[in-house]
């Protein structure tokens, strides 16, 4: 089969329509709907239904979902591992969330090179949204994500534990909604932040990276919620103060990736979890 059937029947079920499928895959409607037809010729059943609102999947179509993702990862991985570079023995491609790339994800591409230096590394720092994607249909072997979303195919594995506590630079302890900085820690925060705090609906700064927003927070002032291990050496030093009875909320690590057997899983989830003991 050819595996570009594949990769469309997989872009029509991430969209939900051929149209969305189209424009992902920058091509046009029909190429779309001739290779699903050509798909569902070769399988003998109908895989979708279309509608005004788009492309629903049939029963069929539901059980060959697992197949198609599995027939993706694997080519994908016989492509990386074929376009081998010299002097290496296998390749692992990691995505890592935006707002995990400093420190855990660079410290982990340097525990890999001194730990595994017989291992090429592709990295690629996106949205948890997009990742997620990227390892369904087999162009990543894994990646490293705060929360995510539960998908059929993919293996969720908890990493670590931690906790967002709310800061102030105030020496009182006290924060104030007009020097609020909300961090965009995922919509589970967002909506725990509104809940516990309705004052800050409209917080004067927002800042999507926590890296980003700990700088902005040091040299202007203010408050926030930041992962407690980032904040804790100014919590000794004084330079910042806990908000007194602002709740904690849970904001674990996960690593995620395919239900197939991915080469040198074994090493990533051991890098990541040695750089988490010092994170």
């Amino acid at each position: 089969m050819d595996i570009d059937l594949a990769r469309t029947f997989l872009a029509v079920v991430a969209t939900g329509s051929f149209q969305g499928a189209a424009d992902r895959l920058n091509v046009t409607q029909t190429a779309v709907s001739a290779r699903i037809k050509s798909l569902e010729d070769e399988l003998g059943r109908r895989l979708f239904i279309r509608n005004k609102a788009g492309a629903r999947l049939t029963a069929p179509g539901e059980r060959f979902t697992r197949h198609a993702n599995a027939l993706v990862q694997i080519w994908e991985s016989a492509h990386r591992q074929i376009a081998l570079p010299v002097g290496r023995e296998h390749l692992v491609s990691v995505g890592g969330e935006l707002s995990l790339w400093n420190p855990l994800f660079s410290d982990w591409l340097v525990w890999m090179h001194r730990t595994r230096p017989e291992i090429a590394l592709r990295a690629e720092v996106d949205t948890s949204a997009r990742l997620v994607e990227r390892v369904l249909v087999g162009s990543l072997d894994a990646a490293v994500l705060y929360s995510p979303q539960q998908r059929p195919n993919l293996v969720v594995e908890l990493l670590a534990e931690e906790k967002l506590v709310m800061v102030t630079t105030a020496p009182d302890g006290r924060y104030d909604p007009d020097s609020y900085i909300h961090v965009d820690w995922g919509p589970d925060f967002t909506a725990n932040e509104q809940s516990a705090f309705p004052d800050l609906a409209g917080p004067p700064i927002a800042i999507s990276l926590g890296p980003l927003a700990l700088h902005y927070l040091m040299t202007v002032g203010g408050s926030g919620y930041f992962r407690q291990g980032a904040v804790q050496a100014s919590l000794e030093q004084g330079t910042l103060q806990r908000v007194r009875d602002a709740p904690e909320f849970s904001h674990s690590i996960h690593l995620v990736h395919a239900e197939q057997d991915v080469p040198d899983l074994a090493s990533v989830r051991e890098g990541f979890r040695a750089c988490l003991q010092a994170y």
